[in-house]
């Protein structure tokens, strides 16, 4: 076997709603032999260890020795002691998003990645959402963007706001899609169900001229997942909730009246964390960077905290 073909030994840290998700996926992967899953909740780690034939733990540091990467989607604030104690012991990580509580922890996650030249991945699936990646390959210099994100309530999340739960998304669409640094931006909040903030809207605009307006809420009634992106003569409408992208041109023939010409660009069926693990796993046999790396999740951490800055001062 080739080492592009190798078998990788991997682990879950945290099999709650997403690590088990995470699990399930590695059983079914090519290429990844799912070792150990590792959670505080001992019972819940043998029920999953149970259902994709590998062990179960109750401390992440028990898959050292045994894996040679590992998905860490324990709680936000516990991101950086466990992915720091697997990167010490030479174990690649993906890291669920947001990368970590803090830019502190989110520098000191790389560094200890440098040090022990292992790799760091952050979990941004969006990236890897087919409609995302065929509307990634129509954006030529984009000069709007309008993006909602609206998902019902669970207590799962609360543990974060709804920038670092949902509207970081978006946020690191726009770092990658527009690829300019920011220049400024305003922002709103509200808390309603919860004493985090539940509902923002934030309006950036970046250095290339272009400006973005996101909406994101997790107290909606219907799950909205919309992104849509204004450049010359194109209007690009994606629905990642229902997989589809349009596109709207404007035809001007010689002689004719300019019209808008719709269609309906192709998008492939896949699952995107199954799309995103692959990735982690090629770049582990590789050596290479991978797609999301610790910076870019650094970059957006940073991004996000700037969002939440303008609400919390009211100041550009």
């Amino acid at each position: 076997m080739s080492a592009a073909e190798r078998e990788i030994p991997v682990g879950v840290v945290g099999v709650g709603h997403l690590g088990r998700h995470h699990a399930r996926l590695y059983a079914e992967l090519p290429g990844a032999r799912l070792v150990a899953v590792a959670d505080r909740d001992m019972e819940l780690a043998r029920q999953v260890a149970a259902k994709y034939d590998c062990e179960a733990y109750d401390d992440g540091r028990e898959l050292i020795g045994k894996v040679e990467a590992a998905s860490v989607a324990v709680p936000t604030e516990a991101h950086a002691e466990v992915g720091e104690a697997l990167l010490s012991a030479e174990i690649d990580v993906l890291i669920e998003k947001p990368i970590a509580s803090t830019l502190a922890q989110a520098d000191s996650i790389n560094a200890t990645a440098e040090r022990s030249g292992r790799l760091v991945m952050v979990g941004h699936s969006e990236r890897f959402h087919p409609a995302i990646v065929a509307l990634a390959g129509q954006v030529r210099a984009p000069r709007f963007f309008e993006i909602h994100r609206l998902a019902a309530f669970s207590a799962r999340s609360t543990d974060i706001d709804v920038v670092l739960d949902l509207m970081i998304h978006d946020l690191d669409l726009l770092l990658h899609l527009d690829g300019t640094e920011p220049r400024s931006v305003e922002a709103v909040g509200v808390r309603a169900l919860t004493d985090r903030m539940d509902i923002a809207n934030a309006r950036i605009s970046f250095a290339s001229g272009c400006v973005a307006n996101l909406t994101a809420s997790r107290i909606s009634v219907e799950a909205v997942r919309r992104v849509r992106v204004f450049q010359e003569r194109t209007y690009l409408a994606c629905d990642t909730a229902r997989g589809e992208l349009e596109r709207y041109s404007l035809v001007t023939d010689v002689g004719d009246t300019p019209r808008i010409v719709r269609e309906r660009i192709a998008v492939e069926d896949a699952e995107p964390l199954a799309l995103e693990l692959a990735a982690f796993l090629r770049a582990v046999r590789s050596r290479v960077t991978p797609q999301v790396d610790g910076l870019q999740g650094r970059r957006v951490l940073e991004l996000a905290y700037r969002v939440r800055d303008a609400i919390e001062t009211g100041q550009v």
